[in-house]
């Protein structure tokens, strides 16, 4: 399972960014134990290792004027097949599609991002279209 974007990932959201904010859909698994790639010693869980990632990527998107909309621990599957494989879920808000691709290359996130990578075991980020693209997309409907 993946935890980073594959390179025509980035391209695909690169063409297709909507004008205006930003919404990406986190789908998240974690290790059982906190894996570093530098092969330090940790007592950390997979979700404590990203708990330290999601404190500090939390500030730096509020500082770009972001926020996370909305984060929660899926409970129970309703509709569809299997087990629920996924152990967090959020949505985080980006002023923009620039916003993120600079957090994303800045020094003060890459120097967070090993916590996030040791406490991955697999993620789906989706970007979403927010209200005010899909009212652009939608128009104006007439009231049923």
């Amino acid at each position: 399972m993946a935890i980073s974007p594959q390179p025509e990932q980035i391209q695909n959201l690169m063409a297709n960014a909507p004008d205006g904010k930003l919404y990406m859909l986190n789908l998240l698994k974690f290790r059982e134990r906190a894996a570093y790639a530098d092969g330090r010693k940790t007592t950390l869980s997979g979700r404590e290792a990203y708990g330290l990632y999601g404190q500090a990527v939390g500030r730096i998107i509020a500082g770009l004027g972001g926020r996370m909309v909305w984060g929660g621990v899926p409970n129970v599957l309703v509709i569809g097949d299997g087990d629920l494989e996924w152990d967090q879920v959020a949505i985080v808000e980006y002023p923009s599609f620039e916003a993120f691709a600079g957090m994303t290359a800045s020094e003060d996130y890459q120097a967070i991002h090993v916590h996030r990578e040791a406490g991955l075991e697999s993620q789906l980020l989706i970007n979403c279209l927010g209200p005010e693209q899909m009212q652009a997309l939608l128009g104006d409907q007439p009231a049923q």
